[in-house]
């Protein structure tokens, strides 16, 4: 690549600059590379998409908006296509690894690599009405974060949507012909691994654990050795603060995050607001006699601090549980931030509704009065199923899927007590059975050996029923990634819903598949009962 073109894309910082003819290989056809693609059709590049599944749907649209396609499932014959175009930029999407060919291909010619989140930061000036970007990540909780943010900014009068790795893509988002005053950027570590510069109006790492240790272990140093996986993991989440505006939002039960914090390099005046469940200091969101207070801005916060809502009130909303309550402190603290009033934060609040598959709590099946069934799918990692197993005294637990590389047997440890039995589903269902064998060896548990995606969690929720009692929760909290045998997190939390409507009244008298340890099942095939709300 010459270093002419080189220099020409590496100018282009604003919708208005020319794109025109600019030569662009996206890679992927996710929903991520279809915006990018049809973005930069927009602005009038040359953009060829090379992916490796088949997607009639998506590949008809780009037939139909003027874009070029290559669909091969091998590395070698997309690495070939890739080639051939002569890219003058390629656009990452999240999923593709740093050590992929095709980005090892274009880094080592020269050949300028950006994610979508740097191309839409560059993009941003499309309307006049040019939003803050207000960026959330975190090991878990970003989602909700990112949700109940977007929420306050709405009842604080402001245009404001959640954006990124919450499923609606940036470049969708900042298209919009009206404009928004402020952006909610969800960014996945994949994402932040190739941020580029931006400068966020206020920014928010959650929490730090090991995850995602098998993308972020393929990452290379200057000079070609490898990196350490979790330190690699961590320097890409501790990048949402680089260049921060106004504040810096960290959770004070973290020090990870307060170390991020510190060594940050940010726009002078930014500020560093805390979180967490203890009393705050004069600049931090906390908790006072079961009431949520703001210290971090108000007047005289030396001395006085406002008050937001109480644990009582989030209890009613199903957001009680500790880990929740950081998600609504740490919200609270990047709204703020953007000027919205207290009392336009309770009254967000108060009018919030968790999404599906977030410790969604399903209630009892007449089938089995007393068990109580919640679905936190979306707990994808330990750190995520820690959340959900801290807020349940006697818990029948479904866990398993694929690990990321990361060992489960702490968070086994942690909980091994409140641990009335496990169900062990997923492709590193042996890691898991080690873990409750070495942690936990007198919960009884139950592995379920079939692979088919239509009988998992079927033959789970017979095995989980089969176990509880009265005064049990049976939790959906898998610790690990839905992909082995799921479409993803929601289509796993859908199906647990769905199996547990089709208990029938006799569980407990047959068996639904192999056994480790003691306990029996039952066939789930007999008539639907509806969940007691």
């Amino acid at each position: 690549m010459s270093a002419g073109s080189r220099e020409r894309v590496l100018a282009l910082s604003s919708w208005h600059h020319d794109w025109s003819g600019l030569r662009v290989a996206v890679l992927g056809l996710g929903v991520t590379g279809f915006s990018v693609a049809d973005t930069l059709v927009e602005l009038g590049s040359r953009v060829r998409v090379i992916h490796g599944a088949p997607d009639p749907d998506r590949e008809r649209l780009l037939d139909v908006i003027g874009a070029e396609r290559s669909c091969h499932d091998t590395d070698d014959a997309q690495l070939a296509v890739l080639e051939a175009f002569d890219p003058e930029l390629v656009v990452v999407s999240p999923g593709y690894r740093p050590d992929h060919p095709l980005t090892a291909w274009a880094e080592d010619r020269g050949t300028v690599v950006w994610g979508d989140i740097e191309l839409g930061w560059r993009l941003r000036d499309k309307t006049l009405r040019i939003a803050d970007w207000i960026c959330v990540t975190g090991t878990n909780g970003k989602t909700t974060t990112s949700q109940l943010t977007a929420h306050m900014l709405l009842a604080g009068g402001l245009r404001a949507a959640p954006v990124g790795n919450i499923g609606v893509p940036i470049l969708d988002a900042l298209r919009d012909p009206q404009g928004y005053d402020a952006l909610v950027v969800e960014l996945s570590s994949f994402q932040l691994h190739r941020l580029g510069e931006i400068s966020p109006y206020a920014s928010v790492c959650l929490n730090l654990a090991d995850d995602h240790l098998d993308w972020h272990g393929r990452a290379r140093t200057a000079d070609g050795s490898a990196v350490d996986a979790s330190a690699a993991y961590a320097a890409a989440k501790a990048k949402v603060y680089a260049s921060t505006q106004v504040a810096c939002v960290y959770n004070r039960a973290d020090a990870a995050t307060e170390r991020m914090v510190e060594e940050a390099d940010v726009v002078e005046g930014a500020r560093a607001i805390s979180f967490g469940l203890d009393s705050p200091p004069p600049s931090g969101f906390g908790v006072v006699d079961g009431i949520l207070i703001d210290r971090g801005y108000h007047a005289e916060r030396r001395a006085s601090a406002f008050e937001l809502v109480t644990i009582t009130e989030l209890a009613e909303r199903g957001l009680a549980a500790p880990h929740l309550v950081q998600n609504v402190l740490a919200a609270a603290a990047l709204a703020r931030a953007r000027g919205v009033e207290p009392a336009e934060i309770a009254a967000a609040i108060l009018s919030f509704e968790l999404g599906d598959h977030r410790v969604q709590r399903l209630g009892e099946h007449p089938a089995l009065p007393g068990v109580q069934w919640v679905d936190d799918s979306k707990a994808t990692n330990a750190h995520a199923a820690d959340g959900a197993l801290r807020a349940f005294d006697r818990v029948v637990w479904i866990v398993g899927g694929l690990l990321k590389g990361t060992d489960i047997g702490p968070l086994v440890a942690r909980h091994a007590e409140r641990l009335r039995g496990a169900v062990v589903i997923g492709a590193d269902r042996a890691e898991v059975v080690a873990a409750l064998e070495r942690h936990a060896p007198r919960v009884p548990r139950i592995a379920i050996e079939t692979g088919q995606t239509e009988e998992t969690m079927r033959e789970a929720v017979a095995a989980a029923a089969s176990l509880a009692e009265a005064g049990d929760t049976v939790l959906l909290a898998p610790a690990a990634a839905s992909m082995d045998q799921f479409e993803d997190y929601a289509d796993r939390g859908r199906r647990f819903q769905a199996a547990v409507r089709a208990l029938g009244p006799d569980q407990g008298e047959s068996e639904p598949g192999s056994e480790t340890g003691s306990g029996g099942d039952a066939d789930g095939d007999a008539p639907a009962g509806d969940l007691r709300a």
